[in-house]
């Protein structure tokens, strides 16, 4: 089983094991520890698949392998240096208490420096390529109380070990370069397919981040008021966990296939998945008896990591994939999974689901009594 951990090691002054002060709305409560955890415990099975296509994709290794020569990491270090707050034990004591314990917590040796930047708009990322570099916004950190702060740390501690940061560096620079190259159209076709992927596969692995985060702060509702306030702002009092959630039911289900399309088009440019359905997947997660599992101890180790199968990792992603279509209550997944299975009326129901009309039995084409058949000729 995990080790168990007290969050509650504060001194008589007040004070806690890295000399921060004590906060009220602390709990005192255990946590567990995972030594050795591997990232694969909690990644999602889509943050894997989608990390497996974009390698496959036409140019990716080269344009990688050029980068990450020539991306300015250094330059990145030293901009946050000179023009943001290094998280310390003098400077925002409490984020690096909260830092030291998510490593803790997952076992990342080496804990990564952290800054805090003057930015309104709520956001972190973790970033680097040879170490991993976390950022926090001042709006970020003003909107969230400690416990919803603590899930968001570990949330970007999931990121560095699972080695995220390389690959969202690339994504920012090439999102750069390609508005800088808009004006040279085969150019920025190339960039744009990469960019594309790129921000596929890390709004899936976002997913796996908000679980990193769960496993570091074990408080489900606390993840939860984190995704509402990044969706609603500071107004909890005016806001409700399971409406929020039921919003990403409708969201799911809603609409007719011209909805399902404007989702896509809408999910496209951005880098993190919609508030609402990250939430309803974290809590389908942590649910699941493979949070269960994490929770009592059994979950996969780094020292197994080089004895893992490439092609067993892509065969569960692939079965992730395809049940996921087959239970979703989307109107183009339910169209793909009735194609798969050879639905008649396949022509008809696309027809109904863009123009939102009837909902005449699939494979009945016989007119209305009141009415004479047809004649196309």
């Amino acid at each position: 089983m995990g080790e168990r951990m007290s969050d509650d090691s504060r001194d008589s002054n007040g004070h806690g094991p890295e000399g921060t002060r004590g906060h009220e709305n602390v709990p005192s409560r255990q946590r567990t520890r995972f030594p050795g955890i591997s990232s694969r415990a909690y990644e999602h099975p889509a943050d894997r698949s989608a990390l497996v296509a974009l390698r496959k994709l036409s140019g990716f290794d080269t344009v990688f392998k050029a980068l990450s020569g020539l991306l300015p990491e250094r330059s990145l270090r030293l901009l946050f240096l000179s023009d943001s707050v290094r998280v310390s034990d003098q400077q925002f004591a409490h984020l690096n208490a909260m830092l030291r314990d998510a490593c803790h917590i997952l076992d990342l040796e080496k804990v990564p420096p952290m800054y805090v930047n003057q930015d309104p708009q709520p956001n972190a990322m973790c970033i680097g390529l040879d170490e991993p570099i976390i950022v926090v916004t001042t709006g970020l950190v003003e909107l969230l109380d400690e416990e919803e702060m603590r899930a968001v740390v570990g949330h970007e501690v999931g990121h560095a070990l699972s080695g995220h940061s390389v690959y969202r560096t690339i994504l920012l620079f090439l999102t750069n370069l390609a508005l800088r190259v808009a004006w040279v159209p085969l150019g920025n076709i190339a960039i744009m397919a990469i960019v594309t992927a790129l921000r596929e596969w890390f709004r899936k692995s976002e997913l796996s981040a908000d679980r990193a985060g769960l496993l570091v702060g074990q408080d489900l509702k606390a993840s939860m008021r984190g995704l509402m306030k990044i969706a609603g702002g500071n107004h909890l009092h005016e806001m409700n966990v399971d409406a929020f959630l039921a919003q990403a039911e409708e969201y799911e289900s809603g609409g007719d296939l011209r909805d399902s399309v404007l989702k896509i088009l809408n999910v496209l440019p951005r880098t993190h998945p919609f508030t609402t359905v990250r939430a309803a997947e974290l809590k389908k997660w942590a649910e699941s008896r493979d949070f269960q599992r994490i929770m009592d101890g059994h979950y996969p180790r780094r020292t197994e990591d080089k004895d893992t199968s490439v092609t067993g990792s892509f065969r569960e992603s692939a079965a992730s994939y395809a049940n996921n279509v087959k239970n979703s209550k989307d109107p183009l997944m339910k169209l793909v999974t009735d194609i798969a299975g050879g639905a008649g009326d396949l022509g008809g129901r696309v027809r109904r689901g863009f123009t939102g009309s009837g909902s005449s039995t699939p494979g009945d084409s016989t007119p209305p009594r009141d009415q004479p058949p047809h004649d196309e000729n």
